[in-house]
């Protein structure tokens, strides 16, 4: 059986090395390499039936840090997302695991066991290095605030992301090639499901979540 990954990394060395590394372990592979956030959501709706696992960098062009998470959790939750990244502190590697992410591979590891970690991710294990700790070792009220997050469509939470850029609706509406009207309407969505009163504070709880810019990926140990 063809076990079918899509690694979403912008840098061809990256991809390389994985491909092979893979290879190695998983003789029937394909990979469907995507540079950008944009290019997994375009590649991967006509074949969501047959993607095994979907690997993603949180650094990548588009749709930046935990944003890009919950937008494919949203959009694809039949789908196994890991994360792969530069980054490989405890309070990210823990936040990812906790908003969803099924493992969280440092690219500091070694191929074989980068590969190792991946064929664990397949079959159904969560899986992230040693000595980082669970799901409990983050803030209670960031995993009650990514739940919340969690029950906006993929559309919203892109959304949600343009307004933590600060970005207007008639801006947002152009972007996404839809009517201002229909971003009014998502605004309003979002607002009620976040429970706040307007896009400031919404601005604000995404951010603790760590939408938008990489660099604000990680919060304090």
């Amino acid at each position: 059986m063809t076990t079918r990954i899509v690694i979403g990394d912008d840098h061809p060395i990256v991809q390389a090395a994985l491909q092979s590394a893979l290879s190695s372990v998983l003789p029937e592979l394909e990979i469907i390499p995507c540079q950008s956030l944009d290019e997994i959501l375009a590649a991967v709706p006509a074949r969501v039936d047959d993607i095994d696992l979907i690997l993603l960098d949180l650094g990548m062009p588009g749709v930046q840090g935990f944003a890009a998470l919950f937008i494919l959790l949203a959009q694809f939750p039949t789908i196994p997302v890991a994360i792969i990244s530069a980054r490989q502190d405890a309070a990210t590697i823990r936040r990812a695991i906790a908003y969803g992410a099924s493992g969280y591979i440092p690219k500091s590891l070694s191929l074989p066991v980068m590969a190792e970690a991946i064929t664990r991710i397949l079959v159904g294990e969560i899986w992230m290095p040693p000595n980082i700790g669970g799901r409990g070792s983050v803030q209670g009220e960031d995993v009650e605030l990514a739940a919340r997050a969690a029950s906006l469509s993929a559309q919203q939470l892109r959304i949600l992301a343009m307004i933590v850029d600060g970005k207007l609706n008639k801006q947002i509406a152009g972007e996404l090639g839809i009517a201002e009207q229909t971003v009014k309407g998502h605004v309003s969505t979002i607002l009620r499901k976040l429970g706040v009163g307007s896009r400031t504070q919404a601005a604000v709880l995404a951010e603790r979540l760590a939408f938008g810019s990489a660099r604000t990926i990680a919060g304090p140990e």
